[in-house]
């Protein structure tokens, strides 16, 4: 279900140029960076708040300016973890309520990005227990500290079996950016373009390839989940591994283009052969003894 503003007005803010908008445009609607919720629909007209549901919903948000971050988790000990990972505990919601106050962008992409949701979330659906270990940063390549990209869902699996790990399920990788509060963004309610590797609109290169933004993993300090997770959101959309339904193959988090780039949103459009400039993974593990 689409999450919808209410009628209400806010300043004016800064929008994407015109121009930009082509681009983003192309390079979102060719790559599939909208789920199968949204594919091939037109927005629909604003109404009252309606609140953005399961794993897939749609919204995204664009807020310059940052927000306070909530209060973090308390710190569990990583000593349980394989080492590189953390450890993620605590009540996980399976459908939270986040209700969009603003919207960023104009139309037709005027339920894309959210600059500010609604705060506290609320868990609509039932809470359950997790503990497991995750990656603090993407799969990277020690030399560059570059996420690892153009990598299948087969060879994502793959590589994580080989470290004794997994591919993250989806609920698990939801909850380790969102937390117990369920935040919209993994740093808040609040979107900031400066806190991720998000919202950049300067994305042709050389022969009309996807040009290379991604940041190093240890940048962007503040791109941090309630967990301690870096870069959970942008820089590389991430490979998780769905359990149910035919599509087992769905990417969370987004990259680095004007995207909705948060915990819940999801792009299921891909098969699990799918390889891009722009998609990485991490992977996950039970705790240790």
């Amino acid at each position: 279900m689409a999450c919808h503003a209410p009628r209400r007005s806010f300043p004016p803010r800064a929008a994407l140029p015109a121009r930009a908008w082509g681009v983003v445009a192309l390079v979102t609607f060719a790559s599939g960076c909208l789920s199968s919720r949204e594919s091939g629909r037109a927005p629909p007209p604003p109404g009252p708040a309606v609140a953005t549901r399961p794993m897939d919903a749609s919204v995204a948000r664009a807020a310059p300016a940052a927000a306070p971050r909530p209060g973090a988790a308390t710190p569990v000990p990583a000593a349980r973890c394989p080492e590189g990972m953390l450890r993620v505990k605590g009540r996980a919601c399976d459908d939270a309520e986040q209700v969009c106050l603003e919207w960023l962008d104009p139309p037709p992409y005027q339920h894309l990005r959210c600059a500010q949701f609604q705060a506290p979330s609320r868990c609509a659906g039932t809470r359950k227990d997790m503990d497991f270990c995750i990656d603090e940063h993407e799969v990277h390549e020690p030399a560059t500290e570059l996420p690892v990209v153009d990598v299948s869902f087969v060879q994502a699996k793959e590589q994580c079996a080989a470290r004794a790990a997994h591919l993250c399920l989806e609920d698990e990788w939801v909850f380790a950016c969102e937390g117990e509060e369920m935040l919209p963004y993994p740093y808040g309610f609040a979107r900031d373009s400066a806190a991720c590797n998000i919202d950049k609109t300067d994305l042709g290169g050389a022969n009309g390839k996807l040009k290379d933004h991604r940041s190093k993993v240890s940048e962007l300090p503040r791109c941090e989940s309630p967990f301690g997770v870096r870069h959970m959101t942008g820089n590389a959309d991430e490979w998780v591994e769905r359990t149910e339904g035919p599509q087992r193959s769905v990417l969370h988090g987004g990259w680095w283009l004007p995207a909705r780039n948060r915990c819940r949103a999801t792009t299921a459009e891909h098969g699990p052969q799918y390889q891009g400039k722009q998609v990485g993974y991490r992977c996950c593990a039970p705790t240790l003894p």
